[in-house]
């Protein structure tokens, strides 16, 4: 007979304050997203105050503003390299030249999950049969073919292991057959689910659907407090993943960070025109420093308290932000001077290390964030890539992408149409080695036709 006997457990726990979610949160934004959060934050506390809205400024302002520009405190001026900095040139509009750089960049989920799958150390075989299984997947995530018959040439224990690595990918459920196996396996990988959750979801969905909860705790032996939170947990999780990243509706978005050369040395340009300036309330300032009774002493000094945390956040997601782009802009000197072709290998790990920082912290900096450059307009992750025979700057000093650049540029430039292995002979001239299939299959990642459909001027679909 199993007897319950009360016990004391002693454990540490590293629990995450409102504050320092909210500053992980702002870390992660891009600028017009942080725009809508900061006009929240405004609403919300009236202890914060926008001292200036540079993104409204009137035309004839703009000559006196420039003025007196030299003679406020900027942040963030100060920085290492003297090639890297704020530079505001009087024959140079950089606040133009952003509001030109604004675009639409439809984002598509394989877009999101072959950008994931480049920074996995996992072999070339298995990076090759997980890219298939995501250019499998329809626009909810799912499996559009029998993926074992989409990987036919590949052990199903490979098929099996590249599945699960794609699972896990941002964001989870995908690469399953339906919503009820999607569920399942956000369920399994989610941290929070609580308890006997894969049960109620695998076996009882079909009653949970009816409302039939009485049914489920007889079979379950589960009390009111677990199936409410079951369910609770359940209302979060999204049956169809993938339509969160639907390319049907294009997302307009502004360049974060603007980099130019300029007499050989780079330049680093934070566009904070978009931001306005925050400062405290001077109302509440003064309140702050007096007497008062303790509901309104409360009131103003928390108010003050999270209002400074909300600035200081500001700060640092954009030293962040700039500190990322000039390790970045270190590490990737050869595509900002000569352009897309030159991509150099580069990982998550190799920029943190030299900014000091975690790799999640880059990650979530580098998530839609735009950098605007001589050669075009780029997202941040973009520069995060592996080598064609390695994970990142461990492999070749070859990355995927500035190969795949220069199949492009020897497409283009070609007299006589030229065979995938007639341009595997050119690239190891060149020092590349690529076998004649991953010419391939980089080509037609380019939607470049094979050169019979070059020849007979064949259009691609």
């Amino acid at each position: 007979m199993q007897v319950q006997r009360p016990s004391l457990i002693q454990e540490q726990r590293q629990k995450l304050s409102p504050q320092m979610i909210q500053s992980i949160k702002l870390m992660a934004l891009p600028l017009i997203e942080l725009k809508e959060e900061i006009q929240h934050e405004l609403e919300a506390n009236p202890a914060l105050e926008v001292m200036e809205d540079r993104s409204t400024v009137s035309l004839e302002s703009i000559p006196e503003e420039r003025e007196s520009e030299t003679d406020q405190a900027r942040l963030f001026e100060n920085v290492s390299d003297p090639g890297f900095g704020r530079t505001w040139d009087d024959g140079n509009d950089s606040k133009r030249m952003f509001l030109e750089g604004a675009i639409s960049i439809p984002e598509t989920l394989q877009d999101h999950l072959v950008w994931q799958l480049r920074l996995q150390p996992i072999s070339e075989r298995k990076r090759s049969v997980a890219e298939n299984l995501i250019h499998n997947l329809d626009a909810d995530g799912f499996h559009k073919e029998d993926p074992y018959v989409v990987c036919k040439d590949s052990p199903p224990e490979l098929v099996n292991e590249a599945i699960r690595l794609v699972r896990g990918f941002e964001p989870v459920g995908v690469c399953v057959k339906g919503y009820r196996e999607s569920l399942v396996v956000q369920t399994e990988l989610l941290p929070d689910a609580p308890p006997r959750t894969v049960e109620v979801v695998r076996d009882h969905l079909d009653l949970l659907e009816k409302g039939r909860h009485t049914e489920i705790q007889k079979r379950l032996r589960l009390d009111d407090t677990t199936l409410d939170a079951i369910i609770a947990f359940m209302k979060k999780l999204n049956p169809f993943p993938g339509r969160l990243y639907s390319a049907q509706d294009a997302r307009f978005v502004t360049p974060d960070v603007l980099v130019r050369l300029r007499e050989g040395e780079f330049v680093i340009v934070l566009n904070d025109e978009e931001i306005p300036i925050l400062g405290i309330n001077p109302f509440f300032d003064r309140l702050s420093s007096e007497k008062h009774d303790r509901a309104t002493d409360s009131f103003v000094k928390d108010n003050v308290r999270k209002a400074r945390f909300f600035i200081h956040s500001i700060h640092q997601r954009n030293k962040t932000l700039l500190n990322v782009v000039r390790v970045v802009v270190e590490f990737q000197r050869a595509f900002f001077g000569r352009g897309p072709k030159h991509l150099a290998p580069l990982t998550l790990k190799d920029v943190a290390n030299e900014v000091g920082v975690h790799e999640t912290t880059v990650s979530r900096i580098a998530n839609r964030k735009y950098v605007q450059t001589d050669w075009g307009i780029f997202e941040l992750r973009y520069f995060f890539t592996n080598s064609i025979s390695g994970a990142g700057s461990s492999g070749s000093r070859f990355s995927k992408e500035g190969v795949k650049q220069v199949i492009k540029e020897i497409i283009e430039n070609e007299e006589l149409a030229m065979s995938d292995r007639d341009i595997a002979e050119i690239l190891a001239r060149r020092g590349i080695n690529l076998a004649r299939r991953t010419v391939s299959k980089y080509r037609l990642e380019l939607n470049m036709d094979s050169s019979f459909g070059r020849k007979h001027g064949k259009p691609r679909a």
